[in-house]
C-alpha cells in the first residue's frame, strides 16, 4: 500500500495520462456516462414513484367501485332487463359475509349519472351544484382535503342533521372574499343548511371543488329514496387479493338480488386495486430496467478503461523493461497500473454522480408540482450513489488486473529491445 502515497508513483500515472489526453478523456466520459444515466434513470424512477404515491395517497389503492345495472339474463321468473338496485342492508351483508374487507362505504349523488343537481342558494345568488349524500368512513377511503371546518361525523348521521361541507369553488362563487364561509347557512332544494366545512379538491376524485356533501341519512330523507343507494366504495386489506374480493362481492349480490350467477352485467365495477397494481408494476419495471441499464453501461465504460490501459501498456513496453531492469518489482509494476485504473474509474464515477444529480434538480424544477404527469423529489439514496461508486472502484480493480498482468509478464531483456 506504499506505494499508493509515493509521488514518484502519481508522477508516472500523470504522466501516462499526459501522452495520451484524447484517449484518456474518451474512457473517462464512457464511465461518466455509465453513472449518470445510471443515476438518472433511477432517480427518475424515484420521482415517478413519488409522484403515483402522491397522486393515490388520499385513496384507499385496494378498493372497489361498484354500482347496480340491468340484468342481461332471465333468473327464477323475473325477466331480462330487470334494473337493480344497492340497498343500505347490502353493506352490512358485505362486511359480515365476505373477508378481508375493511370499509364499505354506501353513497348517494344528485346531479351525476344524467340526474339533475342540486339548487343551491345564498341570499338571491342561486346555483346549481352537485349534491352528495355520505358517511363519515369516506374520509378513510377517499381522504376529504379541508381547508376549514370539519367533515360529517357520527352524530350527523344518528340526528341527520342538516349540516354540509361545500367546496372552494362554491365558496368562490357564492360568498366574498372577506366572508367565512362555515358557519353560515345554505339553501339545498329547498332546506336550509349550516356550513361546518370547507374543501379543496384532492385531485383524484370525480367530486372535484364544485361539490356539496351532506349526511347519508339526511340525504335519503330530503330525496325520499328510502333504503336506496347510489354505489358503494368497498376496500380491502392491504394483503387481500382485490380481483377475489370483487367476485366474492358480485356474486353475494347477485344471490341477494335474485340475478343469475353468470349475468356479468347485473353490477358494474371499477376495480381501483386492480388498476393501482398495474400502476405500481410498471413503475417497478421501469426501476428493474434501470438498474439493468446502469449497471450495463457501468461494466461497458470499466471495460473500456480495461482496453485503454492494455493499449498504454503496450505503448509503454520499453519503460517498464527499464523499470524493472532498475529493480522495479512486479507488484510495484502491477500496482500502478491498477492504481492507475481506480483512479480513472473514481473520478468518472464523481463527476457522472454529479451531472446525474445536476441533470435530476432541473427536471425536478421542470415537473414537480405540475399539473400533468406526476413526479415529485427525483432523488437517489446516498448509500445506493456509494455503493455505485464502490462498484465502479472494484470493477476498475478488477480490470486493472488484465492490463496489470500483461505489463508484468514481459520480461526485461525482451522489454529493453521494442522499439
Amino acid at each position: 500500500m506504499k506505494f499508493i502515497f509515493d509521488n514518484d508513483t502519481w508522477q508516472e500515472i500523470f504522466g501516462s495520462i499526459k501522452k495520451s489526453k484524447l484517449r484518456t478523456a474518451i474512457t473517462v466520459i464512457g464511465v461518466l456516462w455509465g453513472i449518470f444515466l445510471f443515476i438518472t434513470l433511477l432517480g427518475a424512477a424515484r420521482g415517478m414513484e413519488n409522484g403515483f404515491d402522491k397522486e393515490f395517497s388520499n385513496l384507499a389503492t385496494n378498493s372497489i367501485f361498484l354500482w347496480a345495472q340491468r340484468t342481461s339474463m332471465p333468473n327464477k321468473g323475473f325477466q331480462r332487463g330487470r334494473q337493480l338496485r344497492l340497498k343500505i342492508q347490502d353493506v352490512e351483508a358485505i362486511r359480515r359475509q365476505i373477508p378481508d374487507i375493511e370499509f364499505v362505504v354506501p353513497r348517494d349523488v344528485q346531479g351525476v349519472f344524467g340526474g339533475p343537481p342540486a339548487q343551491i342558494k345564498r341570499k338571491t345568488n342561486t346555483k346549481t351544484y352537485k349534491l352528495f349524500g355520505d358517511y363519515p368512513t369516506l374520509d378513510n377511503v377517499n381522504k376529504v382535503k379541508l381547508l376549514d371546518g370539519r367533515f360529517i361525523n357520527s352524530s350527523d348521521i344518528n340526528n341527520e342533521r342538516k349540516i354540509c361541507i361545500i367546496g372552494e369553488k362554491i365558496v368562490d362563487e357564492l360568498f366574498e372574499k372577506d366572508e367565512k364561509p362555515v358557519g353560515d347557512f345554505l339553501e339545498i332544494n329547498g332546506s336550509f343548511f349550516q356550513i361546518v366545512g370547507t374543501y379543496k379538491d384532492n385531485g383524484t376524485s370525480f367530486e372535484g371543488d364544485d361539490s356539496v356533501y351532506i349526511p347519508f341519512t339526511t340525504y335519503r330523507k330530503i330525496n325520499n329514496t328510502g333504503d336506496n343507494i347510489g354505489w358503494m366504495v368497498i376496500a380491502a386489506n392491504k394483503e387481500a387479493d382485490i380481483l377475489e374480493v370483487e367476485k366474492n362481492v358480485k356474486t353475494l349480490l347477485k344471490r341477494r338480488h335474485g340475478a343469475h350467477q353468470d349475468d356479468e352485467r347485473a353490477f358494474g365495477s371499477f376495480n381501483f386495486g386492480e388498476m393501482f397494481a398495474k400502476i405500481t408494476g410498471f413503475v417497478k419495471g421501469i426501476k428493474f430496467l434501470t438498474w439493468f441499464v446502469g449497471i450495463s453501461t457501468l461494466i461497458a465504460g470499466v471495460i473500456a478503461i480495461g482496453s485503454i490501459l492494455l493499449i498504454t501498456v503496450k505503448e509503454r513496453t520499453k519503460e517498464i523493461g527499464i523499470r524493472r531492469a532498475l529493480g522495479a518489482t512486479p507488484r510495484d509494476v502491477k500496482g500502478q497500473i491498477v492504481l492507475e485504473s481506480v483512479f480513472l474509474t473514481i473520478i468518472a464515477g464523481i463527476l457522472g454522480i454529479i451531472f446525474g444529480g445536476f441533470v435530476l434538480m432541473i427536471i425536478n424544477a421542470t415537473l414537480a408540482g405540475g399539473d400533468g404527469f406526476p413526479f415529485v423529489n427525483p432523488t437517489v439514496n446516498i448509500p445506493i450513489a456509494i455503493g455505485a461508486v464502490l462498484a465502479l472502484v472494484t470493477f476498475g480493480t478488477l480490470i486493472g488486473l488484465i492490463p496489470a498482468q500483461r505489463a508484468v509478464s514481459i520480461r526485461p531483456i525482451e522489454a529493453l529491445r521494442e522499439e
